[in-house]
């Protein structure tokens, strides 16, 4: 059967049948001629830990269908429908399965993962419903598509083109739809201004994320921030550059502390070599900056060791270097980790190495590996993490 000719015939029939067809063809046009797209991935993944748990063995294939209607005067929708079967689930699931084993965070699920309706024109853009949101680099606001279940929000997104270089963006967040299924999501009143001013060679974001969790006792953190990116040469080479400083008070803790990222990367010969630097402080060793609505696994190491900002803060030095092989490519990253209270008892919070190597079999096969080896020294345990993949698009 013609999955995608289907589906189309179920949603012609729907619209021709129901009252808004007095709209005439072009919205029928508008559901009917909308592109269907299916993801699938299937991952392997392996963790071994220095402490009492099992190693972990998860085999987990995630789908993920996608129907998004072609626009009709400026207007469009989309539905997406996720799931994730383990295959084998010799794991912690975090949701109760496998206590006994280390944590592989990849539950069974099957949601709605994506659901609204948009609007477009020149100048100003909405989006209304559960959506996919990310912000810059990810830091503050992202998606955690590493994860089988993706990150996604129940959302009213507004954004309005000022100038040709000046946009604003606002989202208000009602729910927060974490990587856990629909077990772990979190009822917020969040507000999320980013305001960006594209320059010749540079961008200038400011922003402010106000986060409350509707809950009792749930946290409530501002955090006000400005992130500078540009692209100059040094010494003959082209360098790609972005410095970022924020503040964040919780309010419910009365506690504060201060973010700083700084990153630097070139070409030499044939690699991509890249210098880093991030700060997440601390307020006297008891209170470490947090970005509960980042992509977290992209930061600080892929072993995930620090998903929580430890209350003496986070310091990661970082080098990465990468390049191309037998078609694909490769990158190797060294992470430092250190405190930044100074009065711990903690201080050298370990260091890491990560590798990954993907490659493009065509259009729609991509495989893929990835290692990542944390050692503990005044923090937590050794971690050693290994991943095989193939992801297929249609």
């Amino acid at each position: 059967m013609n999955t995608k000719k289907f589906t189309r015939s179920l949603l012609t029939a729907a619209i021709l049948s129901s009252p808004a067809s007095f709209a005439g063809d072009s919205l029928g046009k508008a559901v009917t001629e909308g592109k269907l797209s299916t993801d699938l991935n299937l991952r392997y993944e392996a963790v071994t830990q220095d402490n009492t748990k099992k190693e972990s063995d998860a085999l987990t294939i995630r789908t993920r269908v996608n129907y998004t209607t072609s626009s009709f005067k400026g207007f469009s929708a989309a539905v997406e429908l996720e799931n994730s079967v383990a295959l084998i689930d010799n794991y912690n699931d975090k949701l109760g399965e496998g206590a006994a084993y280390s944590v592989v965070a990849d539950p069974d699920h099957t949601e709605v993962d994506q659901a609204y309706i948009a609007y477009k024109n020149n100048k100003f853009s909405g989006k209304i419903g559960r959506q996919v949101i990310t912000m810059d680099n990810h830091r503050f606001v992202g998606h955690v598509g590493w994860r089988q279940d993706r990150q996604t929000f129940d959302a009213l997104t507004l954004g309005y083109q000022l100038s040709e270089a000046t946009k604003v963006s606002y989202v208000y967040l009602t729910k927060r739809n974490r990587i856990f299924s629909d077990e772990k999501d979190v009822d917020a009143n969040d507000h999320l201004v980013n305001i960006s001013h594209q320059l010749s060679a540079s961008k200038l974001t400011g922003y402010a994320y106000l986060l409350e969790e509707n809950n009792v006792g749930g946290p409530e953190i501002n955090t006000y921030g400005l992130r500078y990116t540009g692209k100059g040469e040094l010494g003959g080479k082209k360098l790609t550059y972005s410095a970022e400083f924020a503040s964040q008070h919780n309010d419910t803790e009365g506690k504060s502390a201060k973010y700083f990222a700084l990153d630097a990367s070139t070409k030499v010969a044939n690699l991509h070599v890249k210098l880093g630097y991030e700060l997440l402080g601390s307020d006297n060793g008891t209170y470490g900056f947090t970005t509960p609505l980042a992509t977290l696994h992209k930061f600080n190491g892929w072993a995930d060791t620090f998903l929580g900002t430890p209350t003496v803060g986070l310091q990661d030095m970082y080098v990465s270097v990468g390049g191309k092989l037998a078609g694909g490519s490769w990158k190797v990253v060294a992470h430092d980790f250190t405190a930044d209270d100074s009065l711990s008892t903690l201080d050298h919070l370990g260091s890491e190495v990560d590798a990954t190597y993907t490659k493009a079999i065509n259009k729609t096969f991509k495989l893929g590996f990835k290692y990542a080896a944390y050692n503990a020294i005044d923090y937590k345990v050794d971690t050693d993490k290994i991943w095989l993949w193939i992801q297929a698009k249609f």
